[in-house]
């Protein structure tokens, strides 16, 4: 049980630079060698090389030949050990966000009740008015 948490601190701790989280959001849906990870980024090659080593250790990344070029592409068993682990406190917000939901309904449901009241007693003022 230790080492999991430990490999799952791991895990957290790789994603928790800005920069490498977004080198995962470019490498999302396809392959990318680093010269087109480099183009969309505001660090030099070095830099994003570092940061592809990074997740490569941690295993959210893989890398092949391509010739000369290396291909990097994300790794899902990562991110599924990740879902995995969230999805134990997913109960947590989904309870908050129901009830969120069933306190909104009953407010709109009162407003709507008060809007139709008002209307109502505003055509009964304005009879006796003749208008």
């Amino acid at each position: 049980m230790q080492m999991q948490s430990e490999a799952r601190a791991d895990l957290f701790a790789s994603l928790a630079d800005p920069m490498r989280r977004r080198i995962v959001e470019l490498l999302r849906g396809h392959e990318k060698p680093v010269n087109d990870i480099v183009a969309e980024l505001d660090i030099h090659q070095s830099g994003v090389s570092r940061h592809l080593r990074i997740l490569n250790d941690a295993g959210f990344v893989s890398v092949r030949a391509d010739g000369p070029r290396r291909l990097y592409a994300l790794r899902a068993e990562p991110f599924r050990e990740l879902d995995a682990w969230i999805s134990g406190y997913r109960s947590l917000w989904e309870a908050r966000l129901d009830r969120l939901g069933a306190e909104l309904e009953r407010r709109n449901a009162g407003k709507k009740a008060g809007a139709t009241g008002a209307t109502g007693a505003s055509r009964g003022r304005n009879k006796e008015k003749g208008t």
